[in-house]
């Protein structure tokens, strides 16, 4: 009985692997696989940027941040409340005053610790995300100059090849040129006060027009 089992169970295995289907996976071009190793690399030295105290302000607010928190803090609050409330017949002791007091202390003091928790928390994401956000400047920077060179150098050799027509093409020859990021950066605020002005002269007429 146990030999006819085992080869029962040995046919089923057989026919499970069968009806597998073994997908082939490539490995990743040399590229992406460097992109990644430079990601780990960056979050690695972040991580050991990362103080004692900072770690353990970030683990408590990650504690506050799941709904098990939520839960026992509801379940703690209500049970003070019903415990406070409880008949003095009952020979219980009272911690707190019919207004619940020290429960409105407890809670403002919590209130406090999250406040301060969740601050230093949202402060170092915001320094992760500035330096996320210069490198993304840099590397866009630096690709936008490399398409322009690319974009010069096949203008030239448009102009070298015999079996092209030479002429001239306005775009391409705009394109060729680098884009100052400053330039930029200062039409960004022209347009950007200009707008602003427009929008101050229709609230001055809208408040001309409809006096109150």
């Amino acid at each position: 009985m146990k030999s006819e089992f085992k080869k029962q169970s040995e046919k089923s295995q057989s026919a499970n692997k069968q009806n597998y289907t073994i997908v082939p996976i490539a490995p990743l071009p040399d590229p992406i696989s460097q992109n990644i190793e430079t990601i780990i690399a960056l979050q690695n030295k972040a991580e050991k940027e990362f103080s004692q105290h900072h770690r353990i302000v970030e683990a408590i607010t990650t504690f506050w941040s799941r709904p098990g928190f939520l839960y026992s803090t509801l379940v703690v609050i209500s049970l003070w409340i019903f415990y406070d409330f409880l008949p003095s017949e009952l020979g219980l002791p009272k911690f707190d005053s019919p207004t619940l007091d020290y429960l409105d202390i407890t809670l403002g003091f919590g209130s406090l610790l999250m406040t301060i928790g969740i601050l230093i928390t949202q402060k170092r994401q915001e320094r992760l995300a500035e330096q996320r956000a210069q490198l993304s400047l840099q590397l866009n920077l630096l690709s936008e100059q490399k398409i322009a060179k690319i974009i010069a150098l096949l203008e030239e050799l448009r102009h070298d090849l015999p079996n092209v027509k030479n002429r001239l093409d306005v775009e391409a020859e705009m394109m060729k040129q680098a884009t100052d990021p400053e330039a930029v950066v200062a039409a960004l605020e022209e347009s950007l006060a200009e707008e602003l002005a427009e929008l101050e002269k229709q609230e001055t007429l809208e408040l001309t027009e409809n006096p109150t």
